[in-house]
């Protein structure tokens, strides 16, 4: 049976489809290595756009696409609006968040078949730039920076792979992989979905019929 036919508009129906999604969905296929690598830099969007959600898209870091464009901040406010839209703390070397991507891809789908479409952000965990950039393009998600904005993110939600502990410290709420889901007025944390521990069930989790979810 397609995902797409037993889609409901209500959340506890991704809920249902989340524990089909791992043998319904095959593997992510990685694209090239030339993918472009982003620099890392410290400086936020910082400045308000002209749409309704100029507060949540000006709260954001540095974005890039999947094939390593900076966008602007109203590039970024057209991309996000009108989407429920999360950070994804995840790195390509974890074999827990490899095992995972298949479900949340196969998720991010079936909530845009069901008319509430999604964004992922992700803040890498990788050992490189490259390895990011090949990692966002492979998911076709928008990323964050590797390196200092990354970083910030991480401290700012609690949110780090083990292996980064002596640079960011043992004081996490999570590992990886994690979402964050952003409000869309603010652009603060509305809800934590810990997917490290409970994996593809924690997508239930996600408020997708709040208004204040959409940006």
């Amino acid at each position: 049976m397609k995902l797409k036919a037993m889609m409901r508009p209500a959340v506890g129906s991704l809920l249902l489809l989340a524990p089909m999604a791992m043998a319904l969905v095959s593997p992510l296929t990685t694209t090239s290595s030339k993918c472009t690598p982003m620099k890392a830099s410290s400086r936020l969007f910082g400045s308000a756009s002209s749409s309704g959600s100029s507060s949540a898209v000006s709260s954001l870091p540095r974005l890039f696409d999947s094939k390593g464009t900076e966008l602007s901040v109203d590039q970024a406010s057209e991309r996000l609006a009108g989407k429920r839209v999360a950070y994804y703390f995840s790195a390509g070397w974890c074999p827990m968040c490899t095992r995972f991507e298949p479900s949340l891809v196969e998720f991010r789908q079936a909530a845009q078949d069901s008319g509430k479409e999604l964004e992922l952000i992700y803040v890498p965990s990788d050992r490189s730039a490259n390895d990011a950039a090949k990692r966002s393009a492979s998911m076709d998600m928008l990323q964050v920076p590797f390196g200092e904005e990354s970083e910030q993110l991480k401290k700012e939600y609690k949110i780090w792979a083990g292996s980064e502990a002596l640079k960011l410290g043992f004081g996490r709420r999570s590992g990886v992989p994690a979402l964050v889901v952003l409000d869309g007025e603010t652009g603060e944390e509305m809800a934590f979905l810990p997917t490290e521990s409970q994996g593809v069930q924690a997508l239930g989790a996600w408020p997708l019929d709040e208004e204040k979810g959409v940006w």
